[in-house]
């Protein structure tokens, strides 16, 4: 495993990187001890490693670019997520990342993207630091061990931690740089440490490439019931995806990247990147145990420095705080990353505004309209000036990371939902009884009851009316919720001001939808709010 005669290490670019140490598919133990050696963690009470990822506590939205090249550009979706960058802006880039590496001693990790056989996608991650190494060892799927010279990637990432773009000469926005070639198969990240770069970049470069294939790829958890019933569950940070996925009654199939082929659901990954702050050990119990575990990377979690207890309520560093962990050490797994196509797809909300109802089920055009809406709200205190609610729109639920036009996702998730006879849902985890600051956050027993009820077919024979404002279908009862809650109008003191406040987000919903108006189809417009 350590190659310490290699000086030379050939990409599937050709690229020939020049390097002090070459280290190749190293364990979690021999990483650990390159960790501790090279300083760049701390190890926790009970084993997880401590890593501070500095000026850069999540991602870099603005600083991700991809070459405008032949093979590439006529597919992309040119605008605010997607920025191009010159080819030969890129080329001096990878130079002076190449001469950087030369100097470095680098870690090594060859792993797939994609649990399904037939679609599994080989990638290597190339990285400057140890931990980094590890991040990926846990997030990716490994095969049997093989010989970096048996190993055919499709994909390489290039993660230079430590090197700092020049924008006057690199063509970047700052010091931090993603920067695709979707023609070389090739990624270079640069001047972050946070590690969430690594996966999305892939995920990025799949949400490319399967939709090609005529596969749904999609921001989303998975888990699958003792029946073999696959549920699926979108939502945007801060709506209980990851909580709510993570059902002991039900194997999880993964939290966050998922395909939906022909044939079923397949996980992107082979681990979990949790976000920990506040983490109960009553309500999340199988992600907090995570928290304790050798192997688990704890990304800008407090430590005390003498005792090495973690705190998870302390947001000093950032709110942001992350753990990456294998998904093989929970103990209610799906292992073979797999599952049926879905029986049920859940839209997770967190709405601050307090309107939309707490469960509704969605027709297909309704389900096209807010998968491409992926609506959120954030609250008072999560972000600098953020003093009331602020609604958060993120096409397809992961905006950032897709490269086509937002309708080939919605398409692939319409013809799939009616080829499968799947049922949508879309549930509020946010405000009940009035806006944030007002009303109350909805009791997660509530929000768990109604999951339960829509996966158990509880609901499928019980009344429904549609809400007014947003047309969706409302039951009029669900088990082990009260009646009263389920209608949030009558939850509301003052009903002309819910009034006023429903007509407010439904025209936050037109006026955003408005980008997608020349694009999709007119009963896809129709399935949207009334003003």
């Amino acid at each position: 495993m350590l190659d310490n005669l290699n000086s030379r290490f050939e990409l599937v670019t050709k690229t020939v990187i020049q390097t002090k140490k070459i280290y190749h598919n190293l364990t979690p133990p021999l990483l650990y001890e390159e960790v501790i050696r090279r300083g760049e963690a701390l190890t926790a009470e009970n084993g997880p490693l401590v890593v501070f990822t500095g000026k850069c506590t999540g991602r870099s939205p603005n600083d991700k670019f991809f070459v405008r090249e032949p093979s590439s550009q006529d597919d992309v979706w040119w605008g605010k997520i997607n920025k191009p960058i010159d080819p030969d802006k890129f080329e001096h880039l990878k130079s002076r990342i190449l001469e950087y590496f030369s100097h470095k001693e680098l870690f090594v990790q060859d792993c797939y993207g994609g649990a399904d056989p037939a679609y599994r996608f080989p990638a290597r991650i190339i990285t400057d630091t140890a931990w980094e190494s590890l991040f990926a060892y846990n997030m990716f799927i490994h095969a049997d061990p093989v010989s970096p010279k048996d190993f055919s990637p499709e994909f390489t990432v290039m993660v230079a931690s430590g090197f700092e773009a020049e924008p006057e000469i690199d063509g970047t926005r700052s010091d931090v740089v993603v920067a695709i070639h979707l023609g070389q198969k090739l990624a270079l990240i640069a001047g972050t440490r946070y590690a969430g770069e690594i996966k999305k970049t892939v995920f990025t470069v799949l949400n490319y490439l399967f939709p090609l294939q005529g596969i749904l790829p999609m921001h989303c958890a998975a888990n699958i019931g003792a029946s073999g019933d696959t549920a699926l569950f979108f939502g945007l940070s801060g709506t209980g995806k990851t909580t709510l996925s993570a059902d002991p009654k039900r194997r999880l199939i993964g939290d966050d990247e998922h395909g939906w082929s022909d044939s079923g659901i397949f996980n992107f990954e082979g681990g979990c990147y949790a976000k920990v702050i506040h983490l109960s050990a009553k309500d999340e119990p199988e992600i907090f145990t995570m928290t304790r575990r050798f192997g688990t990377i704890l990304e800008n979690v407090v430590i005390d420095f003498e005792t090495r207890k973690i705190d998870l309520s302390d947001e000093t560093i950032t709110e942001n705080t992350r753990a990456s962990y294998l998904l093989s050490q929970l103990g209610n797994f799906e292992p073979t990353g797999m599952g049926q196509p879905p029986d049920n797809v859940i839209f997770l909300t967190a709405d601050a505004f307090g309107i939309l109802p707490p469960i509704s089920r969605l027709s297909p055009e309704q389900a096209m309209y807010h998968f491409l809406s992926g609506y959120t709200a954030k609250v008072a205190g999560t972000e600098k000036g953020i003093k009331q609610p602020q609604a958060t729109f993120s096409t397809c639920f992961g905006g950032p990371f897709m490269v086509h036009h937002p309708m080939v996702y919605a398409r692939l998730l319409g013809e799939k939902i009616r080829k499968h006879q799947t049922q949508c849902w879309m549930i509020n985890t946010g405000w009940t009884g009035g806006p944030y600051g007002t009303g109350q956050r909805m009791k997660i027993s509530y929000t768990r009851a109604m999951i339960d009820a829509l996966l158990s077919g509880a609901l499928k024979d019980v009344p429904y009316d549609p809400d007014p404002v947003f047309g969706v279908m409302v039951p009029q009862s669900c088990p082990g919720v009260p009646a009263g809650v389920l209608k949030p109008r009558s939850t509301w003191p003052d009903l002309p001001t819910y009034d006023e406040q429903a007509r407010t987000l439904a025209k936050m919903f037109n006026e955003n939808f408005q980008q997608y108006s020349d694009a999709v189809p007119v009963e896809v417009l129709k399935a949207g709010p009334k003003q």
